[in-house]
Protein backbone atom coordinates (compact mmCIF):
# COMPACT_ATOMS: atom_id res chain seq x y z
CA UNK A 1 0.00 0.00 0.00
CA UNK A 2 2.85 2.72 1.10
CA UNK A 3 4.32 2.76 -2.85
CA UNK A 4 1.21 2.94 -4.80
CA UNK A 5 0.16 5.82 -1.78
CA UNK A 6 3.15 7.61 -3.13
CA UNK A 7 2.53 7.42 -6.58
CA UNK A 8 -0.24 9.26 -6.14
CA UNK A 9 1.17 11.66 -4.13
CA UNK A 10 3.36 12.44 -6.70
CA UNK A 11 0.73 14.24 -8.83
CA UNK A 12 0.06 16.47 -5.97
CA UNK A 13 -0.67 16.86 -2.65
CA UNK A 14 -3.80 15.24 -1.45
CA UNK A 15 -5.21 13.89 2.17
CA UNK A 16 -6.08 10.57 2.62
CA UNK A 17 -9.76 10.04 1.90
CA UNK A 18 -8.84 11.28 -1.62
CA UNK A 19 -6.27 8.90 -2.07
CA UNK A 20 -8.60 6.22 -0.96
CA UNK A 21 -11.38 7.96 -3.74
CA UNK A 22 -8.17 7.87 -6.11
CA UNK A 23 -7.51 4.21 -6.16
CA UNK A 24 -11.19 3.32 -5.66
CA UNK A 25 -11.63 4.96 -9.25
CA UNK A 26 -8.59 3.79 -10.51
CA UNK A 27 -8.32 0.27 -9.92
CA UNK A 28 -12.39 -0.34 -9.47
CA UNK A 29 -14.09 -3.50 -8.43
CA UNK A 30 -11.31 -6.01 -9.28
CA UNK A 31 -8.97 -4.70 -7.03
CA UNK A 32 -9.67 -4.96 -3.19
CA UNK A 33 -10.30 -1.81 -2.13
CA UNK A 34 -8.32 -0.71 1.08
CA UNK A 35 -10.15 0.89 4.34
CA UNK A 36 -9.35 4.37 4.92
CA UNK A 37 -8.11 3.52 8.54
CA UNK A 38 -5.44 1.20 6.26
CA UNK A 39 -4.82 4.35 4.58
CA UNK A 40 -3.74 6.85 7.09
CA UNK A 41 -2.17 4.37 9.50
CA UNK A 42 -0.02 3.47 6.44
CA UNK A 43 0.72 7.71 5.62
CA UNK A 44 1.93 8.52 9.10
CA UNK A 45 4.48 5.60 8.74
CA UNK A 46 5.52 6.79 5.46
CA UNK A 47 5.57 10.60 7.22
CA UNK A 48 7.95 9.16 9.85
CA UNK A 49 10.16 7.64 7.47
CA UNK A 50 10.81 10.92 6.04
CA UNK A 51 8.73 9.86 2.38
CA UNK A 52 5.96 12.53 2.93
CA UNK A 53 5.32 15.30 4.53
CA UNK A 54 2.17 16.48 6.50
CA UNK A 55 0.14 19.80 7.07
CA UNK A 56 -2.76 20.76 9.25
CA UNK A 57 -5.24 22.95 6.89
CA UNK A 58 -8.05 24.38 8.77
CA UNK A 59 -11.45 24.08 8.00
CA UNK A 60 -13.86 26.25 8.83
CA UNK A 61 -17.17 24.28 10.76
CA UNK A 62 -15.03 20.94 10.64
CA UNK A 63 -12.30 19.63 11.94
CA UNK A 64 -8.44 20.25 10.55
CA UNK A 65 -7.55 18.14 7.75
CA UNK A 66 -3.97 16.95 7.01
CA UNK A 67 -3.02 16.97 3.66
CA UNK A 68 0.61 15.32 2.55
CA UNK A 69 3.23 15.63 0.05
CA UNK A 70 5.98 13.46 -1.50
CA UNK A 71 9.46 14.95 -0.56
CA UNK A 72 12.28 14.23 -2.55
CA UNK A 73 13.29 11.23 -0.52
CA UNK A 74 9.55 9.29 -1.21
CA UNK A 75 10.25 10.31 -4.96
CA UNK A 76 13.31 8.47 -5.23
CA UNK A 77 11.64 5.46 -3.24
CA UNK A 78 9.13 5.56 -6.11
CA UNK A 79 11.87 6.16 -9.11
CA UNK A 80 13.51 2.86 -7.60
CA UNK A 81 10.09 0.86 -7.24
CA UNK A 82 9.08 2.06 -11.09
CA UNK A 83 12.75 0.30 -11.68
CA UNK A 84 12.73 -3.11 -10.44
CA UNK A 85 10.73 -5.70 -11.87
CA UNK A 86 7.84 -8.20 -10.37
CA UNK A 87 8.40 -11.35 -9.85
CA UNK A 88 5.00 -12.84 -9.60
CA UNK A 89 2.27 -12.23 -11.88
CA UNK A 90 -1.53 -11.63 -9.98
CA UNK A 91 -4.67 -9.52 -10.50
CA UNK A 92 -2.92 -7.72 -6.94
CA UNK A 93 0.56 -7.55 -8.30
CA UNK A 94 2.52 -4.89 -7.79
CA UNK A 95 3.39 -4.79 -12.02
CA UNK A 96 -0.66 -4.31 -12.95
CA UNK A 97 -0.27 -1.02 -9.96
CA UNK A 98 3.00 0.28 -11.70
CA UNK A 99 1.59 0.14 -15.17
CA UNK A 100 -2.03 1.88 -14.19
CA UNK A 101 0.12 4.72 -11.82
CA UNK A 102 3.01 5.39 -14.39
CA UNK A 103 0.82 7.84 -16.44
CA UNK A 104 -0.37 9.35 -13.43
CA UNK A 105 3.63 10.00 -11.79
CA UNK A 106 5.05 10.73 -14.81
CA UNK A 107 8.24 8.88 -13.66
CA UNK A 108 7.56 5.75 -16.10
CA UNK A 109 6.37 4.82 -19.30
CA UNK A 110 4.39 2.04 -19.78
CA UNK A 111 5.57 0.81 -22.83
CA UNK A 112 9.05 0.46 -21.11
CA UNK A 113 7.36 -1.03 -18.20
CA UNK A 114 6.10 -3.49 -20.57
CA UNK A 115 8.76 -4.32 -22.18
CA UNK A 116 10.93 -4.51 -18.94
CA UNK A 117 8.41 -6.81 -17.81
CA UNK A 118 8.07 -8.93 -20.31
CA UNK A 119 12.04 -9.63 -20.39
CA UNK A 120 12.25 -10.85 -16.74
CA UNK A 121 9.02 -12.89 -18.21
CA UNK A 122 11.29 -14.73 -20.84
CA UNK A 123 14.62 -15.14 -18.81
CA UNK A 124 11.95 -16.88 -15.81
CA UNK A 125 10.72 -19.28 -18.73
CA UNK A 126 13.76 -19.97 -20.08
CA UNK A 127 14.86 -20.72 -16.40
CA UNK A 128 11.99 -23.21 -15.90
CA UNK A 129 12.93 -24.85 -19.27
CA UNK A 130 16.36 -25.32 -17.90
CA UNK A 131 15.04 -27.13 -14.67
CA UNK A 132 12.12 -28.94 -16.66
CA UNK A 133 14.59 -30.65 -18.56
CA UNK A 134 17.24 -31.74 -15.78
CA UNK A 135 14.14 -31.89 -13.14
CA UNK A 136 13.24 -35.24 -11.86
CA UNK A 137 10.79 -37.60 -14.56
CA UNK A 138 9.40 -39.17 -11.88
CA UNK A 139 8.38 -36.41 -9.84
CA UNK A 140 4.82 -35.62 -11.84
CA UNK A 141 4.16 -33.01 -9.57
CA UNK A 142 7.21 -31.16 -9.82
CA UNK A 143 6.91 -31.65 -13.42
CA UNK A 144 3.04 -30.36 -13.48
CA UNK A 145 4.62 -27.24 -11.33
CA UNK A 146 7.07 -26.18 -13.86
CA UNK A 147 4.34 -26.46 -16.49
CA UNK A 148 2.05 -24.91 -14.48
CA UNK A 149 4.23 -22.16 -13.60
CA UNK A 150 5.27 -21.97 -17.73
CA UNK A 151 1.50 -21.63 -18.59
CA UNK A 152 1.28 -18.89 -16.22
CA UNK A 153 3.53 -17.15 -17.61
CA UNK A 154 2.93 -17.60 -21.04
CA UNK A 155 -0.63 -16.57 -20.27
CA UNK A 156 1.38 -13.19 -18.87
CA UNK A 157 3.29 -12.77 -22.21
CA UNK A 158 0.28 -12.70 -24.05
CA UNK A 159 -1.32 -10.12 -21.93
CA UNK A 160 1.26 -8.09 -22.43
CA UNK A 161 1.86 -8.30 -25.66
CA UNK A 162 -2.81 -7.20 -25.37
CA UNK A 163 -1.42 -4.34 -22.99
CA UNK A 164 0.91 -3.34 -25.91
CA UNK A 165 -1.35 -3.38 -28.63
CA UNK A 166 -3.95 -0.92 -26.36
CA UNK A 167 -1.61 1.48 -25.49
CA UNK A 168 -0.52 1.78 -28.93
CA UNK A 169 -3.89 2.54 -30.36
CA UNK A 170 -4.22 5.36 -27.96
CA UNK A 171 -1.43 6.90 -29.07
Amino acid sequence: MRLPLLALLARGPAHGYELKQDLEQLLGAAYPQPNVGQIYVTLGRLEKTGLIEGEDVEQEGRPNKKVYHLTEAGREALRVWYDEVSDEPRVRDEFFMKLALAPRTGLADQIALINKQRRQYLNTMRSLSKLAATADRDNRTAQLLIEGAMLHLQADLDWLERCQEELEELE
